[in-house]
């Protein structure tokens, strides 16, 4: 069996970083993606797709992606559920990301204080896999 999507988007909000109980870190985004076609009235349409990634890729998303920048993500689709407030079912389905590649150039405006890794960061379109920060 096989469950493996690959993304090419812009993030529609920064990343929203958030620490686990157990201090794994896990950043969630979304990315608009349009739709290779256009509908009846000529427009194209696109999709908010919501992305999680966990550990050092999460760190990293966090830092060096935000709203507006193009990203691809490398995963697989999760369908979980919880039971809400008010009792009901909802159903939650998300990419999680495994390998994620910044795809914006560089940002000169901006000053994160690290310029040595941000202009390693930034002087190519930098991927990030998931078994970076495998300790097993």
């Amino acid at each position: 069996m096989l469950n493996r999507v690959v993304l090419i988007g812009r993030l529609t909000r920064d990343p929203e970083l958030r620490y686990t109980q157990n201090g794994v870190a896990v950043a969630s985004f979304t990315l608009a993606v349009d739709r290779n076609f256009k509908n009846a009235q000529g427009q194209k349409e696109t999709d908010f797709i919501p992305c999680v990634v966990f550990r050092q890729l999460a760190e990293l998303c966090a830092n060096y992606l935000a709203k507006g920048k193009l990203a691809a993500v490398d995963g697989r689709i999760q369908v979980r559920s919880y039971d809400g407030q008010d009792g009901q079912r909802r159903w939650v389905t998300e990419i999680i990301g495994e390998n994620v590649r910044f795809l914006s150039p560089k940002d000169n405006t901006s000053n994160t204080g690290s310029s040595a890794v941000s202009d390693d960061l930034s002087s190519f379109a930098h991927e990030v896999s998931l078994d970076d920060d495998i300790p097993f």
